[in-house]
């Protein structure tokens, strides 16, 4: 932004793309940070914190940057791609200051911040923290809400301060957009503290999204600080197979006094899991694919295939299996894949199109023969059924992949090549 151009919020540069000079993105802004000065002088900002395509989070200082206008950071071309380490006298400004209850100086009111702006001193590179958007009037009060004022950095005080039962809702409002794995990636980054308030606000379905996608220590550590109840209402919202792999790792108490409060057909899917050997077909499996009667039409299935909540790789078939429809199910017939389907008439019974030329997974095959299965075949999903001929669950890539790659995968990133060196 050139010298006496109008300041910006920050909340409008979370997610925005940052591109090199000659109009290649270099990734996106995840959040900015500052160094808090003595007094009552506005933060200096040092610079962002970009998520580049790997999901590496680096280090892009201010000094860099060259232009913040119409959605997009132009950079001066040359990133420096060490892996983005904070140093304990700065503050994620995205991340730590809002949401944070601060008090106006000029009377001591306490006040929610909103947002904050900043702003490029003239004819200078450095950038400051000048002006601060808060709401008046207590969390949660059952009123309406308070009035909103811009105020300059020193009219306000308690930012040095450590905040206990800091809010969230302006933090989820800048990353309401994130899939779940950036959310889960913007969460591994914040503090202890900060990551709790943060959980806390999520809704038990998105939380449930981001656990599955947050490294295990991080997922485990989140579980812990909620109370029980809520506890066992998001992993019922997970994938059984995501909560039996979460629930692997408590110890056998909390296990079991979890599953006892979650509903009673969720625990029984994530118990049948949790009774298979980790890495076997039916230790990977989900016991929710998608299964229909042989008497069932293509538009039955395709209808099935639409269901926004479904994985790609489990809409990519459905298995056809006589009564009972849910998993254990009765005899599985064979499965049909998503391609076919398109082919063929809505009024087409599926079992007059199943294909069961291909032999099922037993739920004890190994890691090794799933893994060959599925690449031999060119599968994205395998059927895994019993001795009985019931299918059990399916296998899907995703899982595959979870266990193939090494444990920390989700807490490392590919580093395609770029400058090595300190900030």
């Amino acid at each position: 932004m050139a010298a006496g151009a109008p300041r910006v919020f920050v909340s409008h540069l979370a997610g925005v793309p940052v591109f090199d000079p000659n109009g290649d993105q270099v990734g996106r802004v995840r959040d900015l940070v500052a160094m808090l000065r003595v007094g009552r002088r506005p933060p200096r900002l040092l610079g962002l914190v970009v998520e580049v395509v790997s999901r590496r989070r680096i280090f892009l200082p201010m000094t860099r940057v060259t232009g913040v206008e119409s959605g997009q950071v132009i950079t001066t071309g040359v990133v420096n791609m060490r892996r983005f380490e904070q140093r304990p006298t700065e503050r994620l400004v995205l991340g730590e200051l809002l949401d944070r209850r601060v008090r106006l100086v000029e009377d001591g009111e306490e006040v929610t911040v909103l947002d904050v702006a900043i702003a490029q001193l003239p004819a200078r590179r450095d950038w400051e923290i000048d002006k601060v958007f808060v709401r008046k009037g207590k969390i949660g009060a059952l009123r309406r809400k308070g009035e909103t004022l811009t105020v300059e950095w020193s009219a306000v005080t308690g930012f040095s301060l450590e905040e206990h039962g800091q809010g969230a809702e302006n933090l989820l409002a800048a990353y309401e957009r994130l899939r779940p794995t950036d959310l889960a990636n913007a969460l591994h980054h914040l503090t202890p503290k900060r990551r709790a308030e943060v959980a806390s606000a999520l809704d038990d379905d998105r939380l449930a999204d981001v656990l599955e996608e947050l490294p295990e220590d991080d997922s485990i550590e989140i579980l812990g600080k909620l109370k029980e109840e809520r506890a066992a209402d998001v992993l019922e919202a997970m994938d059984p197979d995501d909560a039996a792999d979460l629930l692997s790792e408590l110890p056998e108490e909390d296990k079991e006094r979890l599953l006892t409060l979650m509903r009673p057909d969720d625990a029984a899917d994530v118990r049948r899991l949790l009774s298979y050997e980790e890495r076997t077909a039916g230790g990977l499996m989900t016991t929710e694919p998608i299964v229909l009667r042989p008497d069932a039409t293509v538009a039955d299935a395709l209808a099935r295939v639409r269901q926004q909540d479904l994985s790609p790789a489990l809409a990519a078939q459905v298995y056809v299996c006589r009564p009972p429809d849910e998993t254990p199910t009765g005899k599985y017939l064979g499965t049909v894949h998503f391609q076919r389907l398109l082919r063929e008439p809505p009024g087409t019974l599926v079992s007059s199109v199943v294909e069961s030329d291909l032999p099922p997974l037993s739920p004890d095959t190994p890691l090794p023969a799933v893994t060959s299965y599925l690449a031999a075949y060119n599968m994205v999903a395998a059927p895994v059924v019993d001795e009985g001929g019931a299918l059990l669950g399916a296998v899907t890539v995703d899982d595959v992949l979870d266990h193939l790659l090494p444990e920390d995968w989700r807490e490392t990133e590919f580093n395609p090549g770029g400058v090595v060196g300190g900030r």
